[in-house]
């Protein structure tokens, strides 16, 4: 039997990849008959994206209201001074996230970028007083290492990790008010 091509083999992955970011809670037999696959490649696919970290986490999509919480941006522009390795080897080992576990904040993504800022940090908070403090934590641990930073707030998602907010129709309600 011959091998697929690597280049049929890349666009079978994208299309099971399309489906998962659809719905990552979708059976293989679901995928199998959207991509018009077998239920064995599909499985084969997976595992293989899995392995390769091409795929390296399912997540559920919340809405922050329901979880009486509230979605924030952390904008942050990094000082000319070297990290320490203290400090990276923090953020590689996720000891931040432990760190401001107590604030009742959970950071949702967390990027490093190149731009006007540096580092890009969605999360979830209570309220805003509890998001302030985070930023308080972060300047806190960073001090020295940070210029700026500016936090905003999220008002309303209109699709989150390329999901389409099923109660987008509320959008209008915002607008009104």
């Amino acid at each position: 039997m011959a091998k697929n091509s690597m280049k049929q083999i890349q666009e079978d992955e994208k299309k099971i990849l399309k489906e998962l970011q659809k719905n990552a809670n979708k059976s293989i037999n679901e995928i199998a008959k959207k991509c018009k696959f077998s239920r064995q490649k599909v499985w084969r696919i997976i595992k293989n994206l899995e392995k390769n970290n091409t795929i390296w986490g399912y997540m559920a999509v919340t809405d922050e209201e329901k979880l009486n919480m509230q979605g924030y941006v952390v904008l942050i522009k990094r000082s000319n001074q070297p990290l320490a390795k203290e400090l990276i080897d923090k953020i590689i080992e996720r000891n931040i996230e432990e760190d401001l576990e107590e604030l009742n904040a959970e950071i949702i993504s967390s990027s490093y970028t190149n731009g006007i800022f540096d580092w890009v940090i969605c999360f979830r908070a209570t309220d805003i007083k509890g998001a302030k403090r985070f930023c308080e934590s972060l300047n806190k641990l960073f001090e020295g290492y940070i210029q700026e930073i500016y936090l905003l707030e999220k008002m309303f998602p209109v699709k989150k990790c390329g999901i389409p907010n099923p109660e987008i129709n509320k959008l209008s309600d915002f607008f009104n008010l």
